[in-house]
């Protein structure tokens, strides 16, 4: 597994990423099958230290934490805590639903960008229809099932996944409903 650990404007010392890699290595041998990456970042805010991981999975998944605390170590332990107790909540949903891949999760490239909201206080109509662009990045659309983009979503604790569907190869949008259930946007099917 390849880790990326880095520090916002703090010092990383070589025995945090050591205690690191242990902790992740041992949580990610313990629930997750082939573990590709690990990324972590630790930062300061106020007097509090902030952790942030992420560990992607060569069946395309990925797991997401975010802890802090008033030491960094303690902030780290938190954060793999959370990320150790996602990953065994799905590790039989991962083992028993899905197929094995054999291949990891094809990626198609996409172009994303961030649009100014509306901040009209009146009822007037805008001077122009056309939105601000903040920000223009790249993005990447797994192929995926229908169920590995629910898990995926509820991993990464994210509102929306688009997916390509594995099934028919068509864009897919699975997204958490304001009831609490998931809604499944399907264009191939619509009639």
């Amino acid at each position: 597994m390849q880790y990326q650990i880095s520090g916002k404007q703090i010092d990383i010392g070589e025995a945090l990423q050591t205690h690191v890699k242990a902790e992740l290595d041992s949580v990610a041998g313990k629930y997750a099958e082939r573990p590709t990456d690990a990324m972590v970042t630790f930062s300061r805010s106020a007097k509090e230290f902030v952790c942030e991981s992420t560990i992607h999975l060569s069946t395309g998944l990925t797991a997401s934490a975010r802890a802090h605390a008033h030491e960094i170590y303690a902030a780290f332990d938190q954060c793999s805590d959370k990320l150790e107790k996602q990953l065994r909540r799905y590790k039989r949903r991962l083992k028993d639903h899905h197929r094995k891949r054999a291949q990891p999760v094809e990626l198609s490239g996409a172009s994303s960008y961030i649009l100014a909201g509306s901040d009209h206080t009146d009822e007037s109509e805008p001077g122009t229809l056309q939105p601000m662009i903040i920000a223009e990045m790249e993005t990447k659309i797994p192929s995926l099932s229908v169920g590995e983009a629910v898990m995926q979503m509820e991993l990464a604790g994210a509102p929306v996944m688009i997916f390509r569907n594995e099934g028919h190869s068509g864009v897919n949008v699975v997204y958490r409903r304001e009831d609490g259930n998931i809604g499944w946007v399907d264009p191939k099917n619509a009639k």
